[in-house]
């Protein structure tokens, strides 16, 4: 791969991911899923252990902007491998979080780490994992942590 199709590549999987990002900061549950496999599988850092297929992870989104009103969601530190082929990987950090039901604004950094698929000529992302480090000491999740 030259220089040029490595550019040319990343440039598509940043624009896939920023076209997510709008789509989630608008709460767009179906823009949201659009950019998923069918078959993606997902371990999200909240609820269950793990989802599989579009149709489970759309339910989970639609949960989460309903306890995320006013979500706020920003990306630091996106990095993407490969992109040559039909598969690529990436990660980041991710600023997330919204208004509860009682008006508390609540939001934490987590560490997140996409795969990705060409399908059809389109990236789309066929999993997606997102965690919340946590001290092994005493168990707590700490939401507390920067980059």
């Amino acid at each position: 791969m030259t220089a040029a199709e490595k550019n040319a590549a990343h440039a598509e999987l940043h624009a896939l991911l920023e076209s997510w990002l709008k789509a989630v900061r608008a709460s767009d549950v179906e823009g949201i899923t659009r950019h998923y496999t069918r078959d993606i599988l997902a371990f999200d850092a909240v609820k269950q252990l793990q989802f599989k297929g579009v149709e489970a992870y759309a339910s989970h989104w639609r949960d989460c902007t309903q306890m995320c009103r006013e979500p706020t969601f920003e990306i630091q530190e996106l990095s993407f491998e490969g992109g040559s082929g039909e598969t690529a990987f990436g990660h980041y950090l991710a600023y997330c979080g919204g208004t509860d039901d009682k008006g508390q604004h609540n939001a934490s950094w987590a560490r997140v780490s996409v795969g990705l698929r060409r399908e059809a000529g389109q990236w789309k992302i066929a999993h997606e994992h997102f965690s919340i480090p946590f001290d092994p000491a005493t168990g707590q999740l700490l939401f507390d942590a920067k980059p």
